[in-house]
């Protein structure tokens, strides 16, 4: 079979191996072809029967345009760029990588917080510049230091990887809260569960791990900040539309919330016109939680994995059934 891939470039940018893809039929792979509704997109899939996506679209006129299309696998965990119910309408499984950076990104989430809590990048650089020499005293820290120990965190979402968080800061000696809309025991033995305004109004420190959902979109919004701590710091490597960015921006410069590190923004990549860029203390940076080589490398077996099983006639991880 012909097998596109449409945007490969951030999975594999080249330390990674299409070899085994290439196994399974005539692989074509673009690094880059449209993150918005374009006619390149139905022009390289052509005839392909398996069309491989990360952020590039895939829409109803696409689908149309390439009767051939007989799979859409992502790259990813998040599908929602593709019409993947007109898809299931015309008989195309639509599959995902549902687990590959459980682990990476809630380190990533917490290594948010630390820098936030010690400023290690600044500091480094004004010893290199050679504040340190120059200084009267031993030490000298220019933004203030913060101990995580026996604070609160909250966890906005406790799945895979809001778990995988609060296993770090339980080691930590943090508190941590958790409110999902579905309790499992697993969540039960890391964090208590609690009503969202209870967790918005006791933790120092806010997790976002949650999907982005209608119930979700904008749960970060202004009337939500009003119930947090004065102070709070806010991670979010989740979904950059769980936040309303001016909300937060405002929060942010009023000192209602102390620090943000943000990994995710609504629009990617950000503009320049993004409110964010210009608030206090809001650390960004351009959504790599996941970039690790071992996390990529998950992502291209399972990929393969999922597109062997559909060769196979037993299709998995398919999300439009």
């Amino acid at each position: 079979m012909k097998i596109v891939v449409l945007d490969g470039y951030t999975e594999n940018p080249g330390d990674l191996s299409w070899e085994n893809l290439e196994k399974l039929g005539e692989v074509t792979v673009y690094d880059r072809t449209a993150y918005a509704e374009d006619p390149m997109i139905a022009e390289r899939i052509g005839d392909a029967e398996i069309v491989i996506t990360n952020k590039t679209p895939i829409s109803k006129a696409t689908i149309d345009k390439c009767p051939n299309i007989k799979l859409i696998a992502f790259l990813a965990t998040g599908y929602n760029v593709a019409d993947y119910n007109y898809a299931k309408e015309k008989g195309i499984p639509v599959v995902n990588v549902p687990t590959y950076g459980t682990q990476i990104v809630g380190q990533y989430a917490v290594g948010l917080l630390l820098e936030i809590c010690s400023h290690y990048g600044h500091h480094d650089q004004t010893v290199k510049e050679g504040k340190w020499e120059s200084n009267a005293d031993w030490c000298y820290w220019d933004y203030p230091m913060i101990e995580l120990y026996g604070k609160t965190a909250g966890i906005i979402g406790l799945g895979r990887i809001g778990q995988a968080t609060a296993k770090i800061l339980n080691a930590m000696d943090m508190k941590v809260l958790a409110y999902d809309a579905y309790e499992s025991e697993d969540g039960k033995k890391l964090a208590e569960y609690v009503e969202l305004d209870r967790l918005l109004g006791e933790s120092d420190v806010i997790f976002l791990h949650c999907p982005l959902f209608p119930s979700t979109e904008g749960i970060i919004n202004k009337d939500n900040i009003a119930k947090m701590k004065d102070g709070v710091i806010l991670i979010n490597n989740s979904r950059g539309q769980l936040v309303v960015e001016k909300d937060l921006a405002d929060a942010l410069n009023s000192g209602k919330v102390y620090a943000a590190g943000l990994d995710v923004v609504s629009t990617e990549p950000i503009k320049n016109d993004n409110p964010l860029l210009t608030a206090k203390n809001c650390l960004i940076t351009p959504h790599i939680s996941w970039a690790a080589q071992a996390s990529r490398q998950r992502i291209m077996d399972i990929t393969v994995a999922n597109v062997k099983a559909f060769l196979d006639g037993e299709p998995v991880n398919v999300v439009n059934k």
